[in-house]
């Protein structure tokens, strides 16, 4: 197994779970900004207020893209499993 090998092998995976994590911490972000204006505007302090809507925009998220996220998933297991029968030999 050369260095090239185990570079492209880390940067696939950093790229995968980019991908795959990218959308739920992006949307979990804009949520919990939105519900902090809120807060800010309105002067509400709980601070259990931000947690019910970033659960139901990660559980939806999770609902639309899961399918696409597992895919993706199961592509790259895929491939690093055939790249260890290729390297067992």
């Amino acid at each position: 197994m050369s260095e090239n090998m185990v570079m492209s092998i880390v940067k696939e995976a950093l790229y995968t779970s980019l991908l795959v994590g990218g959308p739920i911490l992006i949307l979990s972000l804009l949520v919990g900004l939105l519900v902090s204006i809120f807060q800010a505007t309105t002067q509400i302090q709980e601070q259990t207020l931000t947690f019910v809507p970033k659960v139901i925009v990660i559980a939806l998220t999770l609902a639309l893209g899961g399918n696409w996220m597992l895919n993706e998933l199961i592509k790259f297991t895929t491939k690093i499993m055939n790249m260890i029968a290729v390297i067992k030999g």
